[in-house]
């Protein structure tokens, strides 16, 4: 409990600074959690370079709002629900700029032994996902890319940790029943 107890402390310290425009406090929270946010944008968005621009918007929501986090236990899950919103946003702008066919993810061709059912499943895994709306996609991400529990996950999406568990449960069910129909 104490490494966690100074890790809070350092959050705590380094969210004050940022928060009174300490720039080199606050690239060490971008240090800290860039990656975070980027893994479960890339899970919502299906698209590294909108997962990208997503993160850089909320980096700059996230300047500009830092004081308004008083908990640094809250910091993490509210930096990935803003890159997550961020991300969101991005998709439903794309969605009304063009219509446009959705492509279901490619099988990357790595060559070189790639046990061809691991490519399959994989793909239906993918393909399953990509079919999720945004927030569940967002949810399953936040908990299985960025190793959110319960409570970061109801600060994140602002429901409680039982309802939280239980939209999960249900995804993941959704999920089953479609692998096994596929």
């Amino acid at each position: 409990m104490a490494i966690i107890g100074r890790a809070v402390d350092d959050d705590s310290i380094l969210m004050a600074s940022a928060a009174a425009g300490d720039e080199v406090a606050f690239a060490a929270i971008v240090l800290a959690y860039h990656e975070d946010m980027r893994r479960v944008c890339v899970a919502v968005a299906g698209d590294e370079t909108v997962a990208d621009d997503a993160v850089g918007a909320a980096w700059a929501i996230a300047w500009r709002k830092l004081d308004s986090v008083r908990d640094p236990v809250r910091l993490r899950p509210w930096l990935v629900s803003i890159a997550v919103n961020e991300a969101r946003q991005l998709i439903r702008s794309q969605r009304r700029r063009a219509v446009r066919e959705v492509g279901m993810v490619e099988v990357n061709d790595r060559g070189g032994g790639t046990d061809p059912a691991l490519a399959v499943n994989s793909l239906d895994l993918r393909n399953a996902l990509a079919r999720l709306d945004p927030d569940d996609r967002a949810l399953i991400a936040m908990r299985y890319v960025a190793g959110f529990d319960s409570n970061e996950l109801a600060l994140a999406t602002g429901r409680s940790a039982s309802g939280t568990r239980a939209r999960l449960a249900r995804l993941l069910q959704r999920l089953e029943r479609e692998l096994d129909r596929g």
